[in-house]
């Protein structure tokens, strides 16, 4: 059985990214789930959920996902058994993970994942001295959306999540260096000295 000291690759992971509709707290609009096995990227599953309250003007001219768009799609309780085996067993990985952890915690009751790995943490860590550790100057500084299809675009659950897994991949296989453990991707102490103004920026279009 793999251990937290073995490489990264030894290990299984559902990199996730949700959209939500603008209320406090967020219902879950849309979501993304993209597997990492041995090191590999795998293709993404999504899915769009019919929230019970609607999607504000502001965080509509994020995503732009309406209630039209939704209104025909499944409620939580219609996907939550295949959400549930997607996150099954892996390391839940997300950039600013606490906020996509807190949409499916109140979403899906109970869920908990063993291992959390937050790309943005990571990223705090292992490159300091950026003047941005958004998802989007991540993805710009790295070429991380280069050969995506044309119709997958940022603030989407399809491409954040792709995007994100890359910069997961990016950062436990540094050019020119050994790759990381799981064990080195869980520290995250330096994120939590993190300033208020780099917490914000990072958070997802959500609120």
């Amino acid at each position: 059985m793999a251990q937290p000291t073995d490489l990264w690759t030894a290990f299984d992971y559902a990199v996730v990214d949700v959209e939500g509709n603008g209320q406090r707290p967020p219902d879950l609009v849309e979501i993304s789930i993209v597997a990492i096995k041995g090191g590999l990227i795998g293709q993404p599953q999504s899915w769009l959920v019919r929230p019970p309250r609607p999607i504000t003007p502001m965080v509509r001219r994020f995503h732009k996902i309406t209630d039209d768009q939704v209104v025909d799609a499944p409620a939580i309780a219609g996907v939550e058994p295949e959400l549930r085996q997607a996150l099954s067993g892996k390391a839940f990985v997300a950039h600013n993970a606490g906020v996509d952890l807190g949409v499916l915690r109140r979403e899906l009751p109970g869920f908990q994942p063993a291992r959390v790995v937050d790309t943005l943490k990571l990223a705090r860590r292992l490159l300091p001295g950026r003047d941005s550790y958004t998802l989007g100057a991540l993805v710009d500084a790295f070429g991380l959306a280069r050969g995506l299809a044309a119709d997958l675009v940022p603030h989407r659950a399809t491409y954040d999540a792709l995007v994100c897994a890359r910069l997961l991949a990016h950062l436990a296989t540094p050019p020119g260096h050994e790759r990381l453990t799981l064990a080195e991707l869980l520290d995250t102490t330096a994120g939590k000295t993190a300033s208020n103004k780099a917490a914000v920026e990072a958070s997802p279009t959500l609120f």
